[in-house]
C-alpha cells in the first residue's frame, strides 16, 4: 500500500457553485482541506451561501484561467463545463470549447503551475451506443462516442491523459447519473424527477417501458468518489480511468425503488403511468475497479436521496423554475442576452 496523500490539501474546483460542487466543496473543507472555486455563476453562487466566508471565490469562465490562478495548488477537481446532451447539442461549439478545449488547457496550465492531482468529471455517457450489447462495459472496452456531449469527454479524457507524468497524476471519473439534493439544485435528472412527480402530481411517467439500463450515483457517492480519489495513494489513481457508480437499474427499477421509498416514509400512493414509446438509451457498466480502490458504498442512498428531496419540495419550492432545469436555463439566458443587446445593454 503506497503513502497516501498529506491530509489539509489546497484544492481548486471548477463548477463549484454547481450541482455537485456545492455538496463537495463544504465536503472538502470539513475533510480540513482549504478550497478555491473557480465558476462563472451562471446558477448564482446561493448553494455555497453556508461556506462563502470560508473559501476562496473566483467569479470566472473556465475558459479564462490562467496559470496565475492555478498558483499553490495541490490538487483539482474539473467540474466545469456543460454538463448533460441537451446542452450539449443546444450549443455544439460552446461545449467543444468548455468541456474539451478548456479542460486540456486547463490541464496544461496545471501542469505548468505544479498542480499535484487533476481529477477529471467525465461520463459513463461515454458508453452509449446507437447499437447496444447486453455486456457489462468495463473501462477497457471500446468506445466511439459520436454526440457532442461524451464525444468532448472522451476528446478531453484522451488529452489530459497524453500530459500525464510521474508529477502530474490525472484520474477520469466516469460517473453514473446522479441524483440527490443539492442547494444547486437540478430536477432533470431521473430519480430527482421522479421525486418531483411525485410530489407534484403522484405519478411517475416512465418512456419506452422504462426498459433502459442506467448506471446511476447518489450525490453523497460522488463526493466519497471525487475525495477518495485524491486522498488515494497516488500510484493506485495517476492515469486511471475509473467507473464510478453505485449500481446499474433499469429505468422501471427505480421508479419502483422511488415509488416504494416515498410510500412507505411519506405515507403517499403514487401511480405509475408506462408509456411504451420513447427513445430507449441504453448502457451498463462495470464499477469494480474503482471499488477495488475507494469505498463509495453506503446505505442504500436512493430511499434516503427520495425522502431528503421530498422535506425540501416540502418546503415550498417552486420546481416550475427554469433554474431547476440546465437546458431551460441555458435557453432563458440566452433569449434574455439578445434581448439587453437589442435594448442596448440593459433594462435600466
Amino acid at each position: 500500500m503506497g503513502k497516501q496523500r498529506k491530509v489539509g490539501m489546497k484544492v481548486l474546483v471548477t463548477g463549484g457553485a454547481g450541482y455537485i460542487g456545492c455538496r463537495l466543496v463544504p465536503a472538502l473543507l470539513d475533510a480540513g482541506h482549504e478550497v478555491r472555486v473557480i465558476d462563472k455563476l451562471l446558477f448564482g453562487d446561493e448553494g455555497l451561501s453556508e461556506v462563502i466566508d470560508r473559501i476562496e471565490m473566483i467569479p470566472m469562465d473556465v475558459r479564462e484561467v490562467e496559470v496565475e490562478h492555478l498558483r499553490g495548488v495541490d490538487g483539482i477537481v474539473h467540474l466545469a463545463g456543460l454538463s448533460n446532451d441537451p446542452t450539449a447539442e443546444y450549443n455544439p461549439e460552446a461545449n467543444k470549447s468548455m468541456n474539451l478545449d478548456a479542460t486540456v488547457r486547463l490541464g496544461r496550465l496545471a501542469k505548468e503551475a505544479g498542480v499535484g492531482r487533476f481529477v477529471f468529471a467525465s461520463s459513463c455517457s461515454i458508453y452509449y451506443s446507437m447499437t447496444p450489447g447486453d455486456e457489462l462495459l468495463d473501462e477497457e472496452h471500446e468506445v466511439h462516442p459520436e454526440a457532442p456531449y461524451s464525444w468532448s469527454k472522451r476528446q478531453a479524457e484522451i488529452g489530459l491523459m497524453e500530459m500525464a507524468d510521474e508529477s502530474f497524476a490525472v484520474t477520469a471519473l466516469r460517473k453514473g447519473t446522479i441524483y440527490g439534493q443539492s442547494p444547486r439544485m437540478r430536477y432533470d435528472l431521473v430519480i430527482n424527477t421522479f421525486v418531483r412527480d411525485a410530489f407534484a402530481k403522484r405519478r411517475l411517467t416512465l418512456h419506452a417501458g422504462g426498459r433502459m439500463w442506467r448506471p446511476m450515483l447518489g450525490i453523497n457517492q460522488a463526493v466519497k468518489a471525487y475525495i477518495g480519489v485524491l486522498n488515494a495513494p497516488v500510484e493506485q489513481v495517476a492515469g486511471q480511468i475509473f467507473n464510478a457508480l453505485s449500481g446499474n437499474y433499469q429505468v422501471i427499477k427505480l421508479a419502483h425503488e422511488v415509488r416504494r421509498a416515498l410510500e412507505h416514509q411519506k405515507g403517499i400512493r403514487l401511480d405509475l403511468d408506462v408509456q411504451q414509446v420513447g427513445t430507449s438509451r441504453t448502457y451498463r457498466v462495470d464499477g469494480n475497479k474503482f471499488h477495488k480502490v475507494v469505498d463509495i458504498n453506503g446505505d442504500d442512498e436512493i430511499v434516503s436521496s427520495a425522502a431528503e428531496m421530498w422535506d425540501e419540495l416540502e418546503q415550498g419550492v417552486d420546481v416550475d423554475r427554469p433554474i431547476y432545469y440546465n437546458i431551460r436555463w441555458l435557453e432563458l439566458l440566452s433569449e434574455m442576452e439578445l434581448r439587453l443587446k437589442a435594448m442596448g445593454g440593459g433594462p435600466f
